[in-house]
């Protein structure tokens, strides 16, 4: 079977054809077409001595179009209608989380009218990475988006190295489906988000203005690039050769300004491609003079519990705040029905106004 992309693990043009009406090979901004990989890239120096799928990166760093294998362009009632839409969760998800998907679709991800306004839900997803899996993967895709009506997949190998292509192929999708959302919030599958207090947050921004700068979440700042090569984030001279990062916020969850995911993608299109996301999307604000902000709320890292005799998952930790990192399927589904249950007792201050921690049952 022959593929338009070596190394990228994209399927065949015969395959996408016969797929069913619910998936879909768009000329409208994607075409397929052969994306060679950069021979000069074997060229830099130590290019040989680099991991394989670094090697792979530089190869191919600079493409950015691939086929839509499936869409949702009527997600926010088409582009004149997508100022009905208040806030757009954004989830970042690899084919083979069909369990995570489920558990969020039930839990904090439900498209729902919060407060008088609507939120939407988008899984955004490339491929897995070849044979029989691969094939099982993506026909699971097409009967979840079936079913749900709520993937965007792309066709290429979904990897933790193209996060930041996944982030620019949806934010190319935005500007011609849903330009008009007012906020997003674009976070992992295995977060715990609060998306009623998102919600409640967002509408008390002064005048709610989707015209103007909003990136919040936890900032990380003064750091550079890991070179240790037995690091995840590993990213040797050869991809970035600065040693430190514009400030930015924690990838696994933040919460941004229709305004703003606009400013990030005009600025992306003349920003070579780092593979670490976040990082990427800091490097795109500092370009347009922009700067992320910190919420308490939002704990990237986790939920500081003081002592080990505490539930570190008693609900009354995670009422009130907007995200956590990371849970497991079963602890999303029971946190979330935990923090509604009318019973819950929540003593003292809130998590969000108080100024020293308070925890439930001191």
């Amino acid at each position: 079977m022959k593929y338009f992309w070596k190394n990228l693990f994209c399927v065949s043009k015969n395959d996408v054809q016969k797929r069913s009406p619910t998936t879909r090979n768009t000329s409208n901004g994607f075409s397929w077409h052969t994306c060679r990989h950069n021979e000069s890239a074997a060229n830099i120096k130590d290019f040989t001595s680099l991991p394989v799928h670094i090697q792979d990166f530089l190869y191919h760093r600079h493409c950015r179009h691939f086929p839509m294998l499936l869409d949702v362009p009527d997600k926010c009632g088409g582009a004149d209608g997508s100022a009905e839409v208040f806030l757009l969760l954004v989830i970042k998800s690899s084919p083979e989380n069909y369990v995570r998907r489920e558990v969020l679709r039930k839990t904090w991800a439900s498209e729902r009218l919060h407060k008088g306004v609507w939120i939407r839900r988008i899984f955004i997803s490339g491929v897995a990475q070849a044979g029989y899996e691969k094939k099982r993967l993506n026909k699971l895709l097409e009967l979840e988006h079936r079913e749900h009506n709520d993937i965007l997949q792309w066709d290429f190998k979904d990897s933790f190295f193209n996060l930041t292509l996944k982030q620019i192929l949806f934010l190319e999708w935005m500007e011609r489906n849903c330009p008009q959302a007012h906020f997003l919030l674009n976070g992992d599958d295995d977060v715990f988000a609060n998306t009623g207090n998102m919600v409640e947050y967002l509408q008390s921004q002064e005048d709610n203005n989707v015209t103007k700068h909003l990136f919040v979440g936890h900032v990380i700042s003064n750091v550079g690039p890991i070179r240790h090569t037995g690091s995840k984030y590993y990213v040797p001279v050869q991809v970035h050769e600065s040693e430190s990062y514009p400030p930015y916020c924690g990838g696994g969850g933040f919460l941004l300004s229709g305004y703003t995911a606009q400013v990030i993608y005009k600025m992306s299109k003349s920003i070579t491609i780092l593979p670490i996301d976040d990082v990427y999307m800091g490097i795109c604000l500092a370009k347009a003079g922009l700067a992320p902000f910190s919420h308490m709320g939002v704990k990237t890292a986790g939920l500081y519990i003081p002592s080990s005799k505490l539930d570190a998952h008693d609900p009354c930790y995670y009422r009130e705040v907007l995200l956590v990192h990371r849970f497991l399927p079963h602890e999303l589904y029971l946190m979330w029905q935990g923090i509604h249950d009318p019973t819950l007792k929540f003593p003292g201050e809130t998590f969000v106004s108080r100024v020293k921690y308070q925890f439930c049952g001191l």
